[in-house]
């Protein structure tokens, strides 16, 4: 297990090239992928990141007490995800449109996390601990690569900070560390019940010490957890809140839109808090006014919805023209 995730020995020079080369052009391929919106690319850059290396080295060093290698893989780690994200920001220089969730499905997919991600990444990390205590099913590796996504949170976190989305960049970082704390908190609890964590208690001399030492281990490891998940409680009440909003304009304009020339293309939330409404039709406009007097009378928040009239025609062959 050492060999597979600490950075040491004869041949340390080689493990520190191979790293950072892989991890340069993971970075880039997941930014290139981010931005096709092309779901094969980005799966493509999660195969190749080597970022879960640094993050079990310092899950291990953790257990086995090495603070020598614990420093050096959180150095690492850290440093890996500055280097993930300022690929990101680079290549986003680059690109004429701006990438935010707005404009990118890849983007809007990595900024808004909730605790379902985070009941994810847990049990892919139960999975990858496992992976690395037990060799017969080191194969899993590549599919835990896959559901952990670590460098692609973190290009989008470079790409949308290019982009002056601030709080979609601070949404998909923290995607990112929820990823490590879950990798972090469920490889202790597999190590305990393996039982590495042992080792270190027999070699020692103050076992008294290292039990405490062990103790604060496991706290700092729920804090971490604990910490990630409010952000994430308050996103997925955020997200039930705004489905619940934009169930009820939606049905709302649907039922006021119905026999009339004008249908309902789209209702969605934006930043501001307000929900945006599209509707397309034939003119001529009806009556704003009358129209929000209408919403504000049925119980809705007018003042957090915007309406978007689109006018629109349809030709057929013979030059006739009607209504969409």
């Amino acid at each position: 297990m050492r060999d597979a995730v600490f950075f040491e020995g004869d041949r340390v020079r080689s493990q520190h090239t191979r790293f950072w080369l892989l991890l340069i052009l993971a970075a880039a391929i997941a930014t290139a992928g981010v931005a096709a919106d092309s779901t094969a690319t980005v799966i493509g850059a999660m195969i190749v990141a080597p970022l879960m290396r640094p993050i079990q080295g310092t899950m291990l060093a953790t257990v086995l007490g090495d603070r020598k290698q614990l420093t050096r893989s959180i150095l690492i780690m850290c440093a890996g995800a500055l280097a993930a994200i300022a690929v990101g920001f680079i290549l986003g220089l680059l690109l004429v449109q701006p990438m935010t969730a707005a404009s990118n499905a890849q983007v809007a997919g990595r900024v808004s996390p909730g605790l379902i991600d985070l009941f994810a990444a847990l049990a892919t990390g139960v999975v990858g601990s496992i992976a690395l205590v037990r060799s017969d099913i080191s194969d899993t590796l590549p599919g835990v690569a896959i559901a952990i996504s670590l460098v692609p949170p973190l290009c989008v976190v470079g790409l949308t900070l290019e982009s002056g989305a601030w709080t979609q960049a601070l949404g998909a970082l923290l995607l990112f560390v929820t990823n490590v704390a879950a990798i972090l908190a469920t490889g202790a609890i597999v190590m305990a019940i393996y039982g590495y964590s042992k080792l270190r208690l027999l070699e020692v001399e103050d076992k008294e010490a290292e039990r405490r030492r062990r103790v604060r281990v496991y706290l700092t490891t729920a804090t971490m957890v604990l910490l990630v998940s409010g952000p994430l409680a308050w996103t997925t009440a955020k997200a039930i809140a705004d489905s619940g909003r934009i169930a009820t304009v939606q049905n709302y304009l649907d039922d006021l839109t119905e026999d009339t020339r004008w249908a309902v293309v789209s209702v969605v939330p934006r930043e501001d808090d307000k929900i945006y409404a599209v509707v397309k039709g034939t003119p001529p406009l009806p009556d704003i006014d009358q129209v929000y007097a209408e919403m504000d009378d049925a119980g809705l928040d007018v003042e957090h919805i915007v309406l978007e009239f689109i006018p629109s025609y349809t030709f057929d062959v013979n030059g006739e023209r009607d209504n969409f």
